[in-house]
C-alpha cells in the first residue's frame, strides 16, 4: 500500500486535564500517515485522484485548536476518526500527537501518542 506522510505539523490548543493547560495552552506537534492507493494519481498528475495534503492540514488544525479534548489520547482518536470520515480513499490511517510540554516539573521532548485506525468492512473506524 501507498503512504502520504504528513510530518512536523504545528499547532496551539488547549488540550489538558489540569485547568491551566485548558486557560494557556500551548503547542502540539502532529504527523500523519495515510496508507491508500496512489498508483492512479502517480500515474495521471492528477490531483482529483489524490488527497490534497493542505486539506488533510486544515482538518487537523480545525481539531487541534478546536474544542479542548482532556487526554491526547482522545484529541488523537478524533484526528484520526474523521480522516477516515472524510476521505474513503484513505484505508489506514495513524496519526501521533505530541504534547512538547506537559505541566511537570520533568525535563523530557514531550509525550506522544499514536495510534493506527482503518475502516473495517461496515465502514466504523476500528483500531488496527
Amino acid at each position: 500500500m501507498d503512504k502520504m506522510i504528513i510530518k512536523g505539523m504545528k499547532f496551539y490548543g488547549y488540550h489538558g486535564v489540569f485547568p491551566e493547560e485548558n486557560k494557556l495552552g500551548q503547542k502540539y506537534y502532529v504527523d500523519i500517515e495515510l496508507n491508500m492507493d496512489l498508483e492512479q494519481a502517480a500515474q495521471t498528475d492528477d490531483l482529483s485522484l489524490t488527497i490534497n495534503y493542505a486539506d488533510i492540514h486544515a482538518l487537523a488544525k480545525s481539531i487541534v485548536e478546536g474544542a479542548p479534548f482532556k487526554l491526547i489520547e482522545a484529541l488523537t482518536g478524533h484526528i484520526a476518526s474523521r480522516v477516515l470520515e472524510a476521505y474513503t480513499m484513505v484505508n489506514e490511517v495513524t496519526v501521533r500527537v505530541t504534547k512538547p510540554n506537559p505541566p511537570f516539573d520533568i525535563h523530557f521532548d514531550g509525550v506522544t501518542v499514536e495510534l493506527r485506525r482503518k475502516r473495517d468492512s461496515n465502514g466504523r473506524t476500528i483500531p488496527v
